[in-house]
């Protein structure tokens, strides 16, 4: 049989097992899509549209200037020069931040409520009886970058990240652009050819 200390330890690992299934990921999630049938490596210069995602009322936000600096720093870094006029690719972004509201059940080792409220004091209820509803409201960022070829105003490769943002990310826009489309760009395939 189970001995006093081994049962203690066995319910600190079960303990550590369901923290770490509880436990939220770092970061976005990202998920990519690109046409297969393009040739990455023909393409050599980028720009951006006349109108981004995250302009508004007809001018640019400040949203706007993060996105393209980090964009243009990760895209030169991979060999393509900045067009103004006539850029093989055309790279466009968006910006989205919603509320959302979860609600949780959890089941509780707490005795005597409710109905079985009588067995108090004689003898437990079934163990993990009685859940506990908890509403929970954090905010969600979506961030999608598309490339286009501009010459046949074909998208040709998307990334999309979505993550719940925290206060900090919220209060350091730049930094959190930057992190965000660093990691979207990481996998994009295309290098112009040398």
């Amino acid at each position: 049989m189970f001995s006093r200390g081994s049962l203690k330890g066995l319910a600190i690992a079960l303990a550590a097992i369901l923290v770490a299934g509880c436990a939220t990921t770092r970061g976005p999630q990202t998920r990519i899509d690109y046409d297969r049938s393009v040739d990455f490596s023909v393409y050599r210069t980028f720009g951006f549209p006349e109108e981004t995602g995250t302009d508004r009322g007809g001018y640019s936000t400040l949203l706007t200037s993060y996105f393209k600096e980090s964009i243009t720093r990760i895209m030169e870094a991979r060999g393509y020069k900045y067009a103004e006029e006539n850029p093989d690719l055309l790279v466009n972004f968006y910006l989205n931040t919603r509320e959302r509201t979860d609600t949780r059940s959890r089941p509780s080792a707490a005795v005597g409520y409710g109905y079985y409220g009588y067995r108090y004091g004689l003898y437990n209820a079934w163990p993990l009886y009685h859940e506990e509803t908890e509403t929970v409201t954090y905010r969600v960022g979506t961030t999608n970058v598309d490339i286009v070829d501009a010459a046949r105003k074909q998208l040709i490769w998307e990334g999309v990240a979505e993550g719940r943002m925290s206060d900090e990310a919220m209060n350091n826009p730049r930094v959190t652009v930057n992190a965000v489309v660093t990691e979207l760009l990481r996998q994009y395939p295309g290098k112009p050819a040398m």
